[in-house]
């Protein structure tokens, strides 16, 4: 098998693409590694050069590039609240398909219904737009991060879909809201898929590093990354719960009393855990393989490389998943209760089968992962 087989082994997407929904069926049918040739030897989806440029950037911890889908607008007050919104209402400027600049509250209430008349007579309004945010992190050039996003948008939408961005430095991570009509110039609606996120997030990262910004867009199992995100509606029912204003997410509290249910031995991890697990001594099994070959090279770089890929793989033994964690944490709050009610000699020692705080709520502060 070659260097770039392992290589595309370790960060191909997890998912099979779906040639009919992709509007690139040439790119689906890269990722598929589906043969195109009479012969059956289809273009490998990495070339040799790419495959070493790739693992040079998951050693040396490239940043991480983001892209999400924040929300679908549906008619056209929420289309308009979305545009005041990254607009600043009003006080940026909101840049156009046609390099233009939305600057004042009634160019952007005039964008919103154009792009919703089409929806107007329907009994109930249908997604008018698509709301994006292309993010990367802190000390990043806010100015290269736009762009990078200026550059993907007019290539892989502007021939069919009308869209406005704006770029926000108001946090930490430089980040381009981009919203996109959904209804394009041919009728085709946008509704990306897994597939043109993941298209997304490589274009992105090439984008930036065309722009010296070092930037990698690579899955989190390749990275050894167990603990995913979480969806910014989610987020906010956290940071609501954090303040006291709101109730704990129920997602979170299934997770909790699950997690209590393990650690009482009346539960196991969900199977994805250990399908991850899986996966990634797979990987791990990849990178030895890449570099195995690597360090046989008479290149002195790719000797280098291959050093580097091994200590990388060696200071990642294991993947710990979401619900691992949590259990972690909740033996962590078990103990330091049993140690005071050890302490506290006056007060009776709770039984093990009653209830405890221990996993009726979640934490204030849900595990997070890096980047």
């Amino acid at each position: 098998m070659a260097l770039e087989d392992d290589v595309w082994e370790a960060i191909r997407p997890p998912f099979r693409p779906t040639y009919k929904a992709d509007s690139n069926i040439a790119f689906a049918a890269q990722l598929g590694r589906r043969s195109t040739s009479k012969a059956g030897q289809g273009e490998r989806y990495l070339s040799a050069a790419a495959a070493r440029a790739q693992l040079a950037r998951i050693v040396n911890r490239a940043p991480e590039v983001l892209v999400k889908v924040t929300g679908r607008p549906k008619g056209r007050g929420h289309t308009n609240a979305h545009l005041a919104y990254i607009s600043r209402h009003g006080k940026l400027g909101v840049e156009t398909r046609d390099g233009e600049f939305l600057t004042t509250r009634q160019e952007i209430a005039e964008r919103a219904s154009e792009w919703s008349d089409d929806a107007a007579w329907r009994k109930t309004a249908s997604v008018s737009s698509v709301s994006m945010v292309f993010s990367m992190p802190e000390g990043t050039d806010p100015e290269s991060v736009l762009g990078a996003v200026r550059a993907l948008a007019y290539r892989e939408l502007g021939d069919n879909h009308d869209y406005v961005m704006a770029l926000h430095t108001d946090t930490e991570r430089p980040h381009v809201h981009l919203a996109v009509q959904a209804q394009g110039d041919d009728r085709r609606r946008f509704n990306p898929g897994r597939e043109q996120l993941f298209r997304f997030r490589e274009q992105f990262a090439l984008e930036l590093r065309k722009r010296g910004i070092e930037a990698s867009a690579t899955p989190r199992r390749a990275r050894g990354v167990g603990r995913a995100g979480s969806s910014m509606a989610l987020r906010q029912i956290r940071d609501r719960y954090v303040i006291g204003s709101g109730a704990p997410a129920r997602e979170d509290l299934r997770a909790a009393q699950h997690s209590v249910a393990v650690i009482r031995g009346q539960a196991s991890h969900p199977p994805f855990v250990y399908k991850a697990k899986a996966r990634w001594e797979a990987i791990r099994g990849a990178y030895a393989k890449a570099s195995a070959v690597l360090l046989k090279s008479d290149n002195k770089e790719d000797r280098t490389l291959g050093k580097g890929l091994a200590e990388f793989t060696a200071s990642h033994g294991g993947v710990e998943m979401t619900p691992e964690t949590l259990v972690r944490t909740y033996q962590k709050q078990l103990a330091s209760i049993q140690r005071v009610n050890k302490d506290e000699t006056s007060r009776r020692v709770p039984d093990p089968n009653e209830s405890t705080n221990i996993g009726d709520l979640p934490p204030k502060t849900p595990p997070t992962r890096n980047r």
